[in-house]
Order: structure tokens, then sequence, then C-alpha cells
């Protein structure tokens, strides 16, 4: 949800609690660390005139929007036979 969120540009942490406002604090903080640690999200303090920090894709983020969105697609389609399958509604797969 985070490379997701930074598809359109670098963003501040409070701008990425509005469109993650379900994700606790200590969460997003976690995913942003983490994120960073991997390549996927580079980290910018600035320092004019007030300290402010932004998040940005790195190239290797960014390079997982198509892959994350095709899994988002396919998740979709498959959306009731995943719940199916998670309530116990198809026995076997393949």
């Amino acid at each position: 949800m985070v490379l997701h969120c930074l598809e359109d540009g670098p963003r501040r942490y409070s701008e990425l609690r509005v469109p993650l406002g379900r994700v606790t604090p200590k969460a997003l903080t976690q995913s942003l660390r983490g994120l960073e640690r991997n390549g996927f999200v580079s980290r910018t303090v600035h320092a004019d005139p007030k300290l402010r920090v932004e998040y940005a894709l790195t190239p290797l983020g960014r390079s997982m929007l198509e892959p994350l969105a095709a899994a988002c697609r396919w998740a979709t389609e498959h959306w009731d036979e995943l719940l199916d399958a998670r309530e116990g509604g198809i026995s076997s797969i393949g």
C-alpha cells in the first residue's frame, strides 16, 4: 500500500497517513523503515527553513509497481474464490 501511495511522487509522512488512515503510525513507520532498508523507498531530510522528511520510490521500488498492480488485478478477479477457500468452501485447488 505504501508503494502505491508513493507512485505519483514523494510524500511526507503526514501525507501518507491520510490514505493509509487504517494503518497505525507504528506500523507505517516500521513499513517505511523496511522498505527503505530493502531499497524500495528513499528517505530525504530537508532542513529548509523547517525540518521535513520526504519518502519517495527508488528505481527498484518503481519497478515493483507493475507486478504489484498485476497481483491486485488477480486478487480482484479471484476474490470470491479466495473467500470460499478461506471459509472452507473449496476442498482442494487444482
